[in-house]
C-alpha cells in the first residue's frame, strides 16, 4: 500500500485533501482505564483530519457505538482506542461485521498483542528474548516465585496498558499485597523479572524505518505518570546505539510485531539490560498514544513525518478511501 514520504520541506511536510476521501470515523474514549488518554489521542486524531479537509466524525464508544456508527456511515474507522474494548479485538470484530475498513491490526494480532502472557508465550517459543515471568494466583508460593525471578519483579495485569495496575515489588510479601490488590480487576496477573537498564521503544510503520526512542525517567520505572503527566522524562532520539545495534532493534521489532499476527501500524517496547546489552522484548502496543506525550508522534517527527502525515499513513497502510 502506498504511503505518504517526506524530505522534510515545507511543501511535503502536510497532506492535501485528495490523500483521504470519504467518511472517517474517529472513535475514542470507551470504557477502559485509559479512556483519558483515548479521548485525547482522538481529539488530535480528529483535529488533524479537519486541518486536512477530511469528513472526519468522532464518536465516544462509551454509548451505543453501533447506533452511532449505523448514523454517521463512515467508509473508514480510525481506532484511537486504547485498553479493552478497543484495543483487544471486540472492536475490531465490530467493524468486521459492519464491514467497515479500519486502521491497525486485525482481531487475531490486536487480541493476541493485548494479552501480554499470550504474547511471551508466542515469543520463547520462537526463541525471541522475553524477561522471564510467572502467572500469579491465590495459590502461588511467592517467595519461590521471587526467588526464581532474581530477587525483583514487576507485577502486571496481562490485559492493561500505559502501565496501569503495574508495581515494582523486592520482596514476597510486597509480590503478595501487589498481586491481592489487582487480582480484584479479575484478569491474569503475572510477574516478571526486572531487567536493569535502560528502555527503548520502536514504531512499526509499514514501509518506513522510525528510529527508536531511549526513555529516561525519574520515576522508579517508566509508569503512567511518567507518560503522560511528568515533564521531566527524557526522549533520546536517536536513541544513543550504534548502526548495527538499531539494525537489530528493528529487525526484532518486526519479528515480534508480526509473530502475534499484528499489520499496519504499533508500537513495540524493550528493556536493555545494562550488563549483558541484551534486548528484551515487553509488549506490542497495536494502538499506541496519540497525544501530545506520546512516542510515535516523536519517532515520526524525527523521521520526518509531521502528524497529519503520520495519520495519512496509517489510514493508507490500513485501506485507500
Amino acid at each position: 500500500m502506498e504511503t505518504v514520504s517526506s524530505n522534510n520541506t515545507a511543501e511535503n511536510n502536510s497532506v492535501d485533501k485528495f490523500a483521504i476521501n470519504g467518511r472517517v470515523a474517529v472513535l475514542m474514549g470507551g470504557n477502559a482505564a485509559e479512556r483519558e488518554v483515548s479521548l485525547a489521542s482522538g481529539k488530535a486524531v480528529t483535529a488533524s483530519l479537519e486541518a486536512m479537509g477530511v469528513d472526519v466524525v468522532a464518536i465516544d464508544t462509551a454509548g451505543d457505538v453501533i447506533a452511532e456508527l449505523q448514523a454517521a456511515r463512515p467508509d473508514f474507522a480510525f481506532i484511537a482506542l486504547h485498553g479493552k474494548g478497543g484495543e483487544d479485538g471486540t472492536m475490531q470484530a465490530l467493524l468486521e461485521k459492519m464491514t467497515i475498513p479500519y486502521s491497525g491490526s486485525g482481531v487475531l494480532g490486536s487480541a493476541l498483542a493485548m494479552d501480554k502472557v499470550r504474547s511471551k508465550n508466542i515469543w520463547r517459543g520462537l526463541s525471541l528474548p522475553t524477561p522471564a515471568f510467572a502467572c500469579l494466583d491465590a495459590t502461588t508460593d511467592f517467595d519461590a516465585v521471587l526467588e526464581t525471578l532474581g530477587g525483583t519483579a514487576f507485577v502486571k495485569p496481562a490485559d492493561e496498558g500505559s502501565s496501569i495496575g503495574m508495581s515494582l515489588v523486592n520482596t514476597a510479601d510486597e509480590l503478595r499485597a501487589a498481586y491481592q490488590a489487582t487480582a480484584q480487576s479479575g484478569v491474569t496477573i503475572f510477574a516478571e523479572q526486572w531487567i536493569d537498564g535502560p528502555e527503548y521503544t520502536v514504531t512499526i510503520l509499514e514501509g518506513n524505518e522510525l528510529p527508536s526512542i531511549r526513555i529516561s525517567t525519574q520515576r522508579e520505572f517508566y509508569n503512567f505518570e511518567a507518560k503522560y503527566q511528568d515533564n521531566d522524562t527524557q526522549f533520546f532520539i536517536p536513541s544513543g546505539l550504534t548502526a548495527d545495534e538499531e539494525k537489530f532493534l528493528q529487525q526484532l521489532s518486526k519479528e515480534a510485531f508480526y509473530a502475534l499476527g499484528c499489520s499496519g501500524w504499533g508500537r513495540v517496547d524493550f528493556m536493555r539490560d545494562k550488563s549483558s546489552g541484551q534486548f528484551y522484548l515487553l509488549e506490542v502496543n497495536t494502538v499506541p498514544g496519540l497525544t501530545d506525550h506520546s512516542l510515535v508522534p516523536m519517532s515520526a517527527a524525527a523521521a520526518g513525518l509531521n502528524f497529519n502525515m503520520l495519520i495519512a499513513n496509517i489510514i493508507h497502510l490500513s485501506v485507500s478511501v
